[in-house]
């Protein structure tokens, strides 16, 4: 018969998980977008999530998970990650400043035809999230890492001779909040041709920061 593990050993081997538990992770962490995109944070219930996982009961969750905040946690991670390895590849393949601001545009926007529940979600739970907590307080300041590599972008473009003369952070500011409205609108708008918006966008601001003869 083998000994019964400790509670060091039972937590080492959740920390160190097995392939079924990664995947088990991954498919409570899917379903948990998917109910907090169609029925919004405060309805989300791990009843409704083990439903949509395809669970027999919410007890798999709770092992895979401390409780709703850190499930929710996990789920602003997914999506930052799958954001990430989206655009990135497509922004690195563009030329040119100009290129890259379109591509940027255009690949933050296709998000929600690839993958339509993972930014809806990501805002639902970041607007229910309290000011002072870590994972809210690491997503701002990772967005605002974003935001000054965009301004920098924007301030070498200027000096290339690509940009029109503007102050960068303002057009920064403006870029993410045209994005965040596309995305808003997306949730109460099922017909919103999304790509058409994000080619419009993309198009506005060209526009707006190209320098022109």
């Amino acid at each position: 018969m083998q000994a019964k593990s400790s509670a060091g050993e039972q937590k080492g081997a959740r920390a160190g998980r097995t392939f079924t538990e990664s995947a088990r992770r991954a498919q409570i962490v899917q379903a948990a977008i998917e109910v907090i995109a169609d029925v919004g944070y405060a309805s989300t219930s791990f009843a409704k999530i083990a439903k949509q996982a395809g669970l027999s009961s919410t007890g798999m969750i709770s092992y895979h998970f401390k409780g709703k905040d850190d499930l929710m946690h996990e789920v602003v991670a997914e999506v930052m990650r799958v954001a990430g390895e989206y655009m990135v590849p497509r922004i690195g393949a563009a030329e040119g400043y100009r290129g890259r601001l379109r591509a940027y545009i255009e690949s933050n926007i296709e998000l929600l035809v690839v993958y339509p529940k993972h930014l809806p979600a990501l805002t639902e739970v970041l607007t229910n999230l309290k000011g002072d907590d870590p994972q809210r307080i690491g997503f701002t300041e990772s967005v605002k890492s974003v935001m000054d590599v965009q301004e920098q972008r924007m301030r070498e473009a200027q000096a290339a001779g690509e940009f029109r003369d503007f102050d960068a952070r303002v057009m920064v500011t403006a870029l993410r909040g045209a994005i965040d409205g596309v995305v808003v609108r997306s949730v109460t708008d099922p017909d919103l041709d999304v790509a058409a918006c994000g080619r419009e966008l993309a198009d506005i601001f060209d526009r707006a920061t190209r320098r022109t003869p």
